[in-house]
């Protein structure tokens, strides 16, 4: 089966040098892509076409719904919303990873049944992940059982968030400081609920600290590559530092993925190890 690898973004600043300007550059090292902006706004139609134009019927996109359906209508009464998602998103719908329910942490136990209903309500030609916040859902409890199990049902896939290195760094750089402000500091709890587990691995800005804290994964991802496609993105405080970690996990990544492509030449920035 498949693994694919990819990044939160497609371009920054930083990569234009080494040649990744554009989706198109990034599409041709990775396989996939976190659609972060969809949370927040919606694409123009032409810019949809654009994104087509600009990738291969091997990449794969994963939008995030609209933050209008996961957090202010929390599930309810969103059909109009849904049907303009899907609408807009049709020409990418042969490229979709899967379609990514990011949900807050105020987003409660109690609200599993609005979760059961929104989920039944969706397409069934396409790959579904629920992202959890709340701290009841990892309280190995009734309220975490309760979860699993609805999402085994229906093969929709719970996102894991293995925000370790952040947090576990010492680094008091800007980028760090403010990582560790904004990344959910929830228990990592690798379970596998669907065909496509998603993987969400949130490195520290030193290579040192974040190499150790991978290597479980990549006994777990091997294993989950018999009959399934897992989706692995890898990020880091500052996305412009992310290829010192790429170069240090490439190898093993390309033993698990043989198509993967070598990264092209980055410069080893010591202050990073």
């Amino acid at each position: 089966m498949t693994l694919r690898i990819g990044l939160p973004q497609w371009q920054h600043a930083q990569w234009k040098q080494f040649g990744i300007e554009t989706l198109a550059d990034y599409a041709q090292l990775f396989g996939c892509v976190e659609g972060n902006t969809t949370l927040y706004a919606l694409p123009k139609p032409e810019v949809v076409l654009r994104w087509r134009d600009m990738t291969h019927d091997d990449f794969r996109f994963c939008f995030k719904f609209p933050e209008s359906i996961s957090h202010k209508a929390a599930l309810r009464d969103c059909d109009e919303l849904l049907n303009e998602f899907f609408r807009l998103l049709d020409p990418l719908s042969t490229r979709i990873g899967q379609y990514w329910l990011q949900l807050p942490a105020a987003f409660s136990p109690a609200q599993l049944g609005d979760l059961w209903s929104f989920l039944d309500s969706l397409p069934r030609n396409f790959r579904y992940g629920v992202e959890v916040r709340h701290q009841a859902f990892f309280a190995k409890g009734d309220a975490e059982r309760a979860l699993n199990r609805g999402l085994l049902e229906r093969q929709i896939n719970r996102v894991m968030l293995d925000s370790r290195p952040v947090h576990a760094s010492t680094s008091q750089s800007a980028a760090a400081v403010h990582a560790r402000s904004q990344k959910p500091r929830v228990p990592l709890h690798v379970v596998r609920t669907g065909a496509q587990p998603m993987v969400r691995f949130i490195g520290s800005d030193s290579v040192a600290e974040s190499v150790p804290l991978f290597q479980p994964w990549h006994s777990k991802l091997q294993a989950w590559q018999r009959d399934s496609d897992p989706l692995l993105f890898i990020h880091t405080p500052d996305m412009g530092e992310v290829f010192p970690l790429l170069q240090a996990l490439w190898p093993q990544l390309q033993q698990l993925e043989p198509t993967l492509r070598d990264l092209p030449d980055w410069p080893q920035q010591s202050s990073l190890f």
